[in-house]
């Protein structure tokens, strides 16, 4: 079951003040408070109401207020980073029943692709797999025609390959997907959900041995293909 919210929590008003007590690095002049109101969050609140804010805050605990001179000044009694985690423990509680999973799940199903995103790993996509068939298949004629020489086109055709591999995994790691499934669903411009998600994570680790596996053949491969033909042509 749910529990209830409390009534010492900060309402939308007073965080915007205790965000300014909070700011800063000393004990804040209540005219200040009311001048910042104003500036960072375009309120413009009376004096008058300020102050009833300050008094009902101070009710709850969360600071006090005096007078120094002819100023009066506000001095925070509660910690920043306390409140905040208590806030972020009490929606845990309200919303996902203590379940920070969930709450984490939440905040990360929020990530909006972007169409130039989609558009890149597509392209780069396209590019990458070009390349490598052209790096293996020229592999035969470029040594026929050229012999040792065919190193330096081969290498150059080969290194492009690589670049545009490298930028595919920049994309792969800045957007969370690896597995086959979420790469298909990211090229359509499609985010899983969070239990697709989930169960796509617990496929990493024997789909990246997979793709190790497969990278390491077909470079194997193709340097028996050179080697061969190295000691065909020059043999």
């Amino acid at each position: 079951m749910r529990k209830k919210k409390t009534t010492n929590e900060l309402s939308p008003c007073e965080s915007l003040i205790m965000k300014i007590v909070w700011d800063a690095p000393q004990d804040i002049a209540v005219q200040d408070v009311i001048t910042q109101l104003n500036e960072r969050f375009q309120k413009d609140y009376a004096r008058t109401t300020v102050v009833t804010f300050l008094g009902k805050m101070a009710d709850k605990g969360y600071l006090n207020t005096y007078r120094k001179g002819r100023q009066a000044f506000v001095h925070p009694i509660c910690d920043e980073a306390v409140y905040t985690r208590g806030i972020i423990k009490h929606d845990a509680d309200f919303w996902f029943d203590g379940d920070s999973f969930k709450l984490m799940s939440a905040l990360c199903s929020e990530k909006k692709l972007t169409k130039e995103e989609v558009d890149k790993m597509n392209r780069y996509g396209k590019i990458y797999t070009i390349m490598l068939i052209v790096t293996v298949v020229s592999a035969v004629p470029l040594f026929m025609w050229l012999g040792l020489w065919a190193l330096i086109p081969w290498g150059i055709v080969w290194m492009v390959s690589m670049y545009f591999a490298s930028k595919i995994e920049k994309i792969k790691k800045d957007n969370d997907v690896q597995t086959y499934k979420e790469i298909v669903a990211f090229s359509e411009g499609k985010l899983l959900d969070d239990i697709h998600k989930q169960q796509e994570i617990g496929k990493r680790p024997y789909q990246k041995m997979l793709l190790v596996i497969g990278s390491v053949l077909i470079t194997l491969c193709v340097c028996m293909l050179i080697g061969l033909l190295m000691h065909m042509f020059f043999n």
